[in-house]
């Protein structure tokens, strides 16, 4: 109960703090997609992986690539904004909500991003990533014919209440979930995994034409979140990257999860 108290509070904060975008007479600004950007700091992440993903969201956003597929859609702008999370109650924003029409503003939005070094805190939380990422959609103010909350991470859930939970009521809501599992280093931690793509699969990703892409290999990051963000962008229903075997067994949803009274 805890925990949606908790999510409720963020999502209600959001709501006020965030005057909604209009237009010269009165509407809110329609917009392609409003998308979340929710990247991961927990101590698993090393300083330089930080780094180097926090440079691959700078470079997708100055590339002309992203630029293209902004101004193909049916709108032709977008909403972003750019969350560090780690455990419960422990969400950065580090840009705001900024409107993407050109690559103007999508240089600026990078530009911004670059200023503000990476931090980093403790425990993994993915559900209470969702769940702030949804309270900023519901107060973003924009018109969206898409939300979407791109989570990325090299762990499993392993505070707050359960990720299928905060998953699915995101997901009731309209919102897709999609991933960014960052599978560099090999599982050394208590909380590491080795198949994290399959709990990314099974237990964080949702909504219609959700997809994930896998990073296994530290030069494949800039090109990862550069693909990524065109899809999102551009809305397009991937083929699925990952072609489950038959009889292939489901990722364990709890595996980095304590028990707690929340789940219920």
């Amino acid at each position: 109960m805890r925990s949606r108290v908790v999510a409720l509070l963020a999502c209600l904060v959001v709501a006020v703090a965030a005057g909604p975008p209009v237009r010269a007479g009165g509407d809110p600004v329609e917009v392609d997609v409003a998308l979340v950007l929710a990247v991961d700091v927990s101590l698993s992440m090393t300083s330089d992986e930080q780094s180097v993903q926090r440079d691959g969201y700078v470079e997708a956003f100055r590339n002309p690539a992203v630029h293209q597929a902004i101004r193909q859609g049916m709108v032709g702008r977008i909403a972003v904004t750019y969350v560090e999370w780690a455990g419960v109650g422990n969400q950065r924003v580090v840009v705001p909500w900024t409107l993407i029409a050109g690559p103007e503003e999508a240089t600026g939005f990078a530009e911004r991003l670059g200023q503000s070094p990476p931090r980093r805190s403790t425990w993994t939380s993915i559900a209470s990533a969702i769940d702030f990422s949804a309270g900023l959609l519901a107060g973003s103010g924009f018109e969206a014919t898409r939300r979407v909350i791109d989570v990325s991470g090299d762990g499993p859930n392993n505070q707050g209440r359960a990720v299928t939970k905060a998953r699915d009521d995101a997901v009731r809501q309209g919102i897709v979930i999609n991933g960014l599992p960052l599978m560099i280093r090999e599982p050394s931690g208590p909380w590491d995994i080795k198949d994290l793509d399959l709990y990314y699969r099974d237990c964080v990703i949702g909504g219609s034409g959700s997809f994930m892409v896998p990073v296994r290999e530290r030069d494949q990051f800039a090109a990862a979140i550069r693909t990524k963000i065109i899809r999102e962008v551009a809305g397009r229903e991937p083929a699925p990257l990952l072609q489950r075997a038959q009889g292939e067994p489901r990722a364990n949803c709890f595996i980095g999860e304590r028990p707690n009274p929340d789940w219920d």
